[in-house]
């Protein structure tokens, strides 16, 4: 069965910069598109970043474009979540998952069938 590991929360200033990895394991990383997803108290959990099996094509979503960079080593079954100007706003328990269901949708988290545990991320200002 696959399993994702976050790791790389913490604690950073507004402004700041860091970088989460999700290690992935139980299967081959190419063979699904990987997401990030972010949950904050009391909202909905919300799409961040994906990027697609080949690492061909990445989808952002418009809070964090020009911020965040996803990307992912499949020699080190890991992807990355790469996120500078940091704000308080991005504070969540952030998520990555698997897409384990073929649509041309990457946002909708009900196409994504794996999910690690979330790592905090608190930006103070």
């Amino acid at each position: 069965q696959a399993q994702l590991v976050e790791s790389g929360g913490g604690l950073v200033q507004s402004g700041g910069s860091m970088k989460l990895s999700c290690a992935v394991s139980g299967y081959n990383l190419d063979y699904y598109a990987i997401g990030w997803f972010r949950q904050a108290p009391g909202k909905e959990r919300e799409f961040v970043a994906a990027i697609r099996r080949g690492g061909t094509s990445t989808y952002y979503a418009d809070s964090v474009k020009g911020r965040f960079t996803i990307s992912r080593d499949n020699a080190k079954n890991t992807v990355y979540l790469q996120m500078n100007s940091l704000k308080p706003e991005d504070t969540a328990v952030y998520y990555c998952a698997a897409k384990t269901v073929f649509s041309s949708d990457y946002v909708d988290l009900a196409f994504y069938g794996y999910w690690g545990q979330g790592t905090q991320v608190t930006v103070s200002s």
